[in-house]
């Protein structure tokens, strides 16, 4: 059974979804050509701002959900004027973190702009939200208030440390939280007397653990909306919480460092470019690049299976490298060093272009470590659309915009973006008007009054 033909409510216990015609925005001309997407008729309130909660509702609507997002009218979601602003003086990353959403201006901080609220996620299907916990509780608008008015609604939570435990009420900041995940322990330079690290840390120029709570979240939506479907079947009640942390999402990542540390002891710390135990598998240098002659050219090598590691030494002309000493990983980690040197001896005098060409031929997993210019022109992002041009829409005009797809890619599924992060309160009156049948005067009224925008 699909995602969206079921919704139970107090009113309207499982009765077909395509009843409801989605409460009239199927009418819409920004949810024509979704009907076919996995989450089509999926309707998700986005109280977020950000990113994890508002990475979790791009995901969510690029698949077909109809996203509103609730920005306070003064200003929107920070994350409009943060990083680079483009001609508009918006930013171009709220552009694509904010594709697919309609803009809806309300004032959470007013009795009136709650009220609103409260009336939307009656008639949604999930609320996304990454408040500091306690806050929505605060407004009457946590899970237990929007529950009683809508007992089907799933209640998606992206906080620094969840819901529950004596941290919980500290603030959620993605960098703080990879720190106490254990993620940047393992990120920098080893302290070779130490096997320690050896200065701070060293943090990718990203909001990594803000963005993988969004996937996690978006993951457990969809896992709750699958829940609520078995739930309605046998007349259980189907409204549910997904309790999201970012310090336990990146907990997630940590692959074996914890049942390592309880069997044997071991304490991994940072491995500068390599992986600690994996060899060989590291960033090499080559010759600089004609366009950067002070800077090295630096690739990566993959080449830790064992028939993999034959195949580099023997492109290296290295066979003495090859043998029982060499023969499978844990011998290679007891001799890392020489091997490391080995490689980096070759790689450091060529080329990267026929470093690729060599270890290409000898089927040897290879590639350059690249910038932002070198992806959008490279030739399989550009085969499989992985970098996309979306057109903002602007009254005397407009621009495209390039983005990176989401993902994955769904066969038989026309998922696409359809239009650019919308502007500030585009959709205010639109799905006002339309969904909770408010008239233009009380439209004005609100305005007025600077509870809607």
């Amino acid at each position: 059974m699909a995602l969206a033909l079921v919704r139970s409510s107090s009113r309207n216990a499982a009765i077909p979804y395509s009843a409801f015609r989605l409460f009239g925005t199927k009418s819409s001309t920004l949810t024509e050509g979704t009907d076919e997407l996995p989450l089509s008729g999926v309707r998700v309130l986005e109280l977020g701002q950000l990113i994890a909660g508002p990475f979790c509702g791009q995901l969510l609507g690029h698949f077909g959900a109809e996203i509103i997002k609730v920005e306070p009218p003064s200003g929107g979601d920070p994350l409009r004027v943060w990083r680079e602003l483009d001609v508009d003086g918006v930013s171009p990353w709220f552009r694509s973190i904010g594709r697919n959403k309609k803009s809806v201006a309300i004032d959470l901080r007013n009795d009136e702009g709650r009220e609103l609220v409260r009336q939307l996620a009656a008639k949604s299907d999930v609320v996304v939200e990454n408040f500091k916990p306690g806050t929505l509780e605060k407004w009457g608008l946590g899970p237990s208030a929007l529950q009683l008015l809508n007992p089907s609604l799933i209640f998606t939570r992206v906080s620094g440390y969840g819901q529950t435990g004596p941290w919980s009420s500290r603030p959620g900041y993605a960098s703080v939280c990879e720190a106490e995940s254990g993620f940047r322990y393992i990120n920098g330079f080893v302290d070779p007397e130490t096997n320690l690290l050896s200065g701070p840390p060293v943090r990718p120029n990203i909001s990594l653990g803000d963005s993988v709570a969004g996937l996690h979240a978006a993951f457990g939506t969809v896992l709750a909306l699958l829940s609520r479907q078995k739930k309605v079947l046998q007349g259980k009640k189907s409204g549910q919480t997904v309790d999201v942390s970012i310090m336990e999402s990146m907990l997630n990542l940590m692959e074996g460092i914890v049942p390592e540390y309880d069997r044997k002891g071991k304490v991994r710390g940072p491995s500068g470019s390599s992986v600690t135990g994996i060899v060989p598998t590291n960033a090499y240098p080559c010759l600089p690049s004609p366009s950067t002659p002070s800077c090295p050219t630096y690739i990566i090598i993959g080449a830790n299976g064992d028939t993999l590691y034959a195949r580099l030494m023997r492109a290296m002309g290295r066979e003495d490298l090859i043998g029982p000493l060499y023969a499978q990983n844990h011998h290679r980690v007891t001799r890392q060093a020489e091997i490391e040197d080995a490689i980096s001896s070759w790689t450091s005098v060529r080329p990267a272009e026929e470093v690729l060409a060599v270890l290409d031929k000898a089927g040897v997993p290879v590639g350059r470590v690249v910038g932002v210019k070198d992806i959008v022109e490279n030739e399989q992002v550009k085969a499989r659309g992985a970098v996309e041009d979306v057109w903002v829409g602007k009254e005397d005009g407009g621009w495209n915009v390039k983005m990176p797809g989401v993902f994955p890619i769904l066969e038989g599924s026309e998922a696409k973006t359809r239009w650019a992060g919308p502007n500030l309160g585009e959709h205010t009156d639109e799905v006002l008007i339309n969904e909770l049948g408010l008239d233009v005067n009380e439209l004005a009224r609100l305005r007025r009054d600077g509870i809607i925008g």
